[in-house]
């Protein structure tokens, strides 16, 4: 049963760890979208590939309001609550079983 809550926990980690880099790449396409980027640049087109999936599903559901974009406020606020809740979850749950 010890490897199983081992195995949950080391999961929980990793979620966390993705979820954190998400978080900060979020930031940097928020950031980068103040300025006027070279969309040649390979920074840029990663950054736009890696989000735009996400937030374009959210852009789809709520639209931009007074031109603003608030779809990455609401995919922070989404990963908020997944380390919140999922992965906290995820670790009192290993922690249980041991």
């Amino acid at each position: 049963m010890f490897v199983l809550a081992n195995f949950i926990q080391a999961a929980a980690v990793i979620i966390n760890y993705i979820l954190n880099i998400y978080f900060y790449i979020i930031i940097a396409r928020a950031l980068i979208s103040w300025v006027n980027p070279d969309p040649y640049n390979q920074i840029v087109q990663f950054l736009y590939k890696i989000t735009e999936p996400v937030l374009h599903h959210i852009r789809r559901r709520i639209p931009i309001a007074y031109g603003i974009d608030f779809s990455p406020i609401i995919v922070l606020f989404i990963i908020f609550f997944l380390q919140e809740f999922f992965v906290k979850s995820l670790m009192q749950l290993a922690n249980n079983m041991h």
